[in-house]
């Protein structure tokens, strides 16, 4: 016995490039603050799977007390939340308890180990040729069919907004199943737009509507309430 960390199970069906945007996000198993975890079980639900450097770090303890005080907003949404770096579980654990004693707050999502970078290297998480092991501020939003719908890269130096997160979410979700778009700064409870036409006759019947801008700026539609998935995970 050697007391260091078990590693990870190596990730199913890896493919040889970073997963892209309308890809199936390649599937783990791995040991986390909150039990052992498999990312295909959080299919049906929404998912914000991110890495953060290093644990102990200002910058990334100021995230996760920022994530923890806004969980009910994510939990709202039908989105669970799942963290990962290449630190140790026992970093993880010392980590969560020295928020918990400094800060007051409880992070109660689940952060990933990932010792043998198997995971962070399968979604790019650590680029090709850097100079360290510690993950970038890497964000993929996942859908409830385990579908990559959003990638947010960020550096180790500037914290992730949570405000932008929970809105991207949402924003995802008004336009998830339908062909209508979400325009700039749109906030939950905001009209959406419609699709622009496909043809000469529905051009101009768009242009004649007094709510349209223009041909291809549609009036705005109020979306139907997206579908969020089950209840979060037990």
């Amino acid at each position: 016995m050697t007391g260091q960390p078990e590693p990870p199970i190596a990730p199913q069906d890896i493919c040889d490039r970073l997963p892209l945007i309308g890809e199936l996000a390649p599937d783990f198993q791995a040991r986390s603050t909150r039990g052992p975890l498999t990312l295909s079980d959080y299919r049906g639900r929404w998912l914000v799977l991110m890495s953060h450097p290093a644990d102990f770090t200002p910058v990334c303890t100021s995230e996760f007390v920022a994530l923890a005080r806004s969980a009910e907003r994510f939990k709202r949404l039908g989105c669970e939340l799942v963290a990962l770096s290449v630190d140790s579980l026992f970093a993880h654990i010392a980590w969560v308890l020295a928020i918990e004693e400094k800060f007051g707050v409880t992070v109660d999502f689940p952060i990933v180990e990932d010792v043998s970078l198997v995971i962070s290297r399968a979604f790019g998480m650590v680029h090709p040729g850097a100079a360290t092991t510690a993950t970038i501020r890497a964000v993929f939003v996942i859908d409830p069919a385990g579908v990559v719908q959003a990638i947010q890269y960020y550096p180790m130096a500037v914290g992730r907004s949570v405000d932008e997160l929970l809105r991207l979410v949402a924003a995802l979700q008004a336009a998830s199943g339908s062909e209508c778009s979400v325009p700039a700064d749109w906030r939950e409870g905001d009209s959406v737009l419609a699709p622009p036409p496909v043809g000469l006759d529905e051009a101009r019947l768009r242009k004649a509507q007094p709510d349209s801008r223009d041909w291809y700026y549609g009036a705005a539609v109020v979306p139907e309430p997206a579908p969020r998935g089950r209840k979060g995970r037990g």
